[in-house]
């Protein structure tokens, strides 16, 4: 199975460089993976770097300033720059009179948005309109939809999050089990959390399907929470009873096709 990693983070200066990921990828078979700029970093010169250093290995998702009236510009001249996608909050809107001209050019520029946020963020209305807007925009809720920071009236967000897999754009990262179980301690294999396991991947898997999730590690936060190998591991024991196709899509060619890398 190729496994590639859809969701983590490197940097020179916060959190980790590439070579503390690269360990943990070879360590676990981890043959690609798509970094994520951190929220309020707008230099995407060490991610891009990364990319040519590592020729088909890695793919790069941009953050940038959408406040800033050259916000559009920056995207096209990153997306010169050979990014895969950019990365976007649930509320984030262009100033001036077109709120939605960002969205526009990450849209025209053909690549895919990574998308973060709360669960109330996502089920906003004005976001169900931003999706409906650009239905050939591929766009993948981050962290089960914002599970991991659920806001108000969670129950009811976590539904409209889920009714949002009824538009065909948009798909849904699943991260590891630590973003939403509680540690057992004292911690004892194999059963590492307290018990019943909520059944949150199960939820999205039955809603957005295989061919609309990607399993992403969160490296290097979930070195605080159950670590890199147990993401993985314990994750794909969740998927056990998946047929073999799908867990390759969940696991490596969903985000293969949405973010590459390609080699």
């Amino acid at each position: 199975m190729l496994i590639v990693d859809g969701h983590c983070h490197v940097s020179p200066c916060w959190y980790e460089p590439v070579e503390s990921l690269l360990f943990h990828m070879d360590r676990n078979g981890v043959a690609r993976a798509v970094l994520i700029q951190m929220n309020g970093q707008a230099d995407n010169a060490y991610q891009c770097e990364v990319t040519r250093r590592f020729p088909g290995r890695f793919a790069s998702v941009a953050w940038i300033r959408t406040d800033q009236p050259g916000a559009c510009d920056e995207l096209r001249r990153l997306a010169d720059q050979g990014i895969a996608g950019v990365r976007f909050s649930a509320t984030t809107k262009s100033p001036g009179g077109d709120g939605l001209a960002i969205w526009r050019t990450a849209a025209a520029l053909r690549l895919a948005v990574s998308c973060g946020g709360s669960s109330a963020d996502f089920a906003r209305e004005e976001f169900t309109e931003v999706v409906r807007a650009f239905p050939e925009l591929p766009i993948v809720l981050e962290h089960l939809g914002g599970h991991n920071s659920p806001g108000p009236d969670s129950v009811e967000n976590r539904q409209k999050v889920l009714d949002l897999a009824r538009f065909p754009n948009v798909y849904i990262k699943v991260h590891g089990l630590g973003e939403f179980c509680r540690r057992r301690l004292p911690v004892v294999e194999p059963l590492i959390f307290d018990t019943p396991i909520p059944p949150l991947f199960e939820m999205a898997y039955e809603r957005f399907g295989p061919r609309r999730m990607m399993w992403g590690s969160d490296y290097p936060p979930v070195s605080a929470r159950e670590g890199y190998r147990n993401a993985l591991r314990l994750t794909l024991d969740r998927f056990a009873s998946a047929s073999e196709e799908d867990r390759e899509l969940i696991f490596g060619k969903v985000a293969l096709s949405v973010f590459g890398p390609r080699a």
